[in-house]
């Protein structure tokens, strides 16, 4: 397999056993978030100043979802047509700028779905493993 592959499986694989765990397909809340997230993963790795440095043409490697936590949906959201909310945490490893790896970076999402389609903006930074605010 490529790598490419091993990635989005990887991913895939670890954002199954995070909660909120009706997210992964069917008709849950949380349906059709794992290509959000895979999307976000792309973004990072073309954008991320710890990514910056490529190799191969892959400039971060090891993401890692830490952690997903649903969000209170405001009155102002749901008129809007927000049906599920979430804020994540993902974490990687960039490479300096001799090719090897440890150049840790982190970044931090707010998930909205509204119409069935998943939208992503940056949110403030929250704890790695309980995603409670910092």
């Amino acid at each position: 397999m490529n790598r490419r592959l091993l990635a989005a499986l990887a991913i895939l694989a670890l954002t199954a056993g995070c909660s909120p765990k009706d997210h992964a397909g069917g008709e849950g809340a949380y349906a059709g978030l794992d290509p959000a997230i895979l999307a976000w993963r792309g973004s990072l790795e073309a954008s991320h100043p710890a990514c910056a440095v490529k190799t191969e043409g892959r400039g971060c490697e090891s993401f890692q979802i830490t952690c997903k936590a649903a969000q209170e949906i405001t009155s102002q959201e749901r008129s809007a047509g927000v049906t599920a909310q979430l804020v994540a945490a993902m974490t990687f490893n960039g490479r300096k700028p001799d090719g090897s790896t440890g150049n840790p970076g982190s970044a931090f999402a707010l998930f909205s779905k509204t119409g069935g389609v998943w939208s992503r903006a940056e949110a403030s930074p929250v704890n790695l493993s309980s995603c409670a605010p910092i």
